[in-house]
C-alpha cells in the first residue's frame, strides 16, 4: 500500500508561485511514475503533468506548460510541483497520484494511490 501526503498549497494572487510537495511512502519510490492532477469546483479531476521513475522525462497539460514544473527526489521519497505565475483558472484542489507497474499514463484511472489533496486558490 502507498501511501500520499500533499503538502504546499494556499492562497496567492495572480503572477505569484507555490511549490507543492508529496512524500510518498509504502513502496519503493523509484518504482512509482507519480503524478499530480487538480480539479476545480464542478470540474471532472484533471492532468497536470507527470515524471517517469528515472526522472528523466516529465509530461505536461497544455494549460500548464512553460509555467509548472515537475520533479522527483527519490532520495527523499518526494515529488515536487513548481507553479510559476499562476492565473486564477488554477484554482483548483491538487492531488498527487501514483502508479505502479509498466507504461506511462495521463489517465486518472490508471493511478491506483492518491493523496487527500491541498487547496491552491490563485485571486485575480
Amino acid at each position: 500500500q502507498v501511501q500520499l501526503v500533499e503538502s504546499g498549497g494556499g492562497l496567492v494572487q495572480a503572477g505569484d508561485s507555490l511549490r507543492l510537495s508529496c512524500a510518498a511512502s509504502g513502496a519503493t519510490f523509484g518504482s512509482l511514475l507519480m503524478a499530480w492532477f487538480r480539479q476545480a469546483p464542478g470540474n471532472e479531476r484533471e492532468f497536470v503533468a507527470n515524471i517517469w521513475r528515472s526522472a528523466g522525462d516529465t509530461y505536461y497539460a497544455d494549460s500548464v506548460k512553460g509555467r509548472f514544473t515537475i520533479s522527483r527526489d527519490n532520495a527523499k521519497n518526494t515529488v515536487y510541483l513548481q507553479m510559476n505565475s499562476l492565473k486564477p483558472e488554477d484554482t483548483g484542489v491538487y492531488y498527487c497520484a501514483a502508479r505502479i507497474g509498466p507504461g506511462w499514463s495521463r489517465m486518472r484511472s490508471d493511478y491506483a494511490y492518491w493523496g487527500q489533496g491541498t487547496q491552491v486558490t490563485v485571486s485575480s
